[in-house]
């Protein structure tokens, strides 16, 4: 573990520089008789010595406390903890790696495993593993701004338009299901105009797989479905209706949200209010946790918007991190076997006769 932070620790003494003012003082925080007549300017570079002594190892612990505002102001204020900041050890990989758990991002990776060809090509050695030297503020930022977004050709956190009927619209964050213990990954779409249907669903066509969950916000169902011929096509599935179904003639207009924690999946939707339109003024509703992941093939599930009918819409991606709007509590077993899915398969031709 010495070894490790050999690079960070080059000064044995760092921890004694920095306690010097106070040691020098007896701990009282004031200067001793003898060091009264300490000119201003000595004193400022005694100040300034204790400073970079700091960064030599206690910095990295203080500031693994600090939030993206006050690391942004630390990188403004010091050149040298601007350079440490960014470090494999310092705190921009860590809030990283703590924020973007479970969350691939298409073309960049996961956050500590950037793809291929996106590093820079100078090496270093990190705990005794060659790796790449990466600017770990700008990574973060990338992530930032790209995991709320949509992929091509939607792009943006925004869709005003569906040029077609049927359009889906996948999510450029995928969500990582191989540690299912680990901490959740939450995301929110806000509805503000809507002239059809829409859905929020996962898939896993990722690891080629042929199935998806989709939630209906319009009628408060979960369907669950897998493709198994091609053609003609038939699709076998299930359904629950956790939820009530919206008056009829009237569309969804809201915020709706989707958590994956633990192996498990829940969805979230709250009305925009009758009387102004807020996405933000009814209620949150939930249809607790209602799937586990043994429908999915690989370890990779990708989030999609579904549209029924083209036309003008207004939907926004505003949320991508790992707290739901409520506390449903840890999934278990028995809370899966208790959910009662009713059975349905069709065919291309049974929907047409229909």
């Amino acid at each position: 573990m010495m070894k490790a932070h050999n690079w960070a620790l080059k000064d044995t003494d760092a921890f004694q520089a920095v306690a010097r003012p106070l040691v020098s003082s007896g701990g009282t925080g004031r200067l001793s008789r003898g060091e009264s007549g300490q000119t201003a300017e000595a004193a400022n570079d005694e100040v300034k010595a204790c400073l970079a002594d700091l960064a030599q190892g206690p910095y990295f612990v203080i500031a693994s406390f600090l939030d993206i505002a006050e690391l942004c102001r630390t990188d403004a204020s010091c050149s040298l903890f601007c350079q440490l900041n960014r470090t494999p050890l310092g705190p921009w990989r860590a809030l990283g790696i703590k924020t973007f758990d479970g969350i691939e991002l298409e073309q960049y990776g996961l956050f500590e495993k950037p793809t291929s060809g996106l590093e820079e090509s100078e090496e270093s050695f990190v705990k005794g593993w060659k790796q790449k030297r990466i600017d770990w503020k700008c990574r973060f930022c990338c992530f930032w701004a790209n995991a709320p977004t949509f992929s091509a050709p939607f792009n943006g956190s925004h869709i005003t338009s569906i040029s077609h009927p049927d359009e889906v619209a996948y999510f450029k964050s995928r969500l990582c299901t191989d540690d299912v213990d680990g901490s959740g990954v939450y995301l929110e779409v806000e509805v503000s105009v809507n002239p059809d249907n829409l859905s929020l669903a996962v898939v896993d066509f990722e690891a080629g797989g042929c199935s998806s969950v989709t939630f209906s916000p319009d009628t408060g169902a979960v369907i669950r479905e897998r493709k198994v011929r091609e053609d003609p096509r038939k699709v076998e599935g299930a359904y629950i209706q956790p939820l009530t179904t919206l008056p009829p003639g009237r569309r969804f207009t809201g915020t709706m949200g989707l958590y994956l924690y633990a192996g498990s999946l829940a969805f979230f939707r709250r009305y925009a209010s009758a009387e102004d339109g807020r996405a933000d003024s009814g209620s949150w509703e939930s249809t607790g946790f209602v799937s586990d992941l043994s429908w999915a093939e690989g370890g990779r599930l990708t989030p999609s918007l579904a549209f029924r009918g083209e036309g003008e819409y207004s939907v926004r991606i505003v949320r991508v991190d790992k707290t739901p709007p409520l506390d449903l509590g840890r999934p278990t077993a028995e809370l899966h076997s208790s959910v009662g899915w009713n059975v349905f398969d069709w065919e291309v031709g049974d929907q047409e006769e229909a």
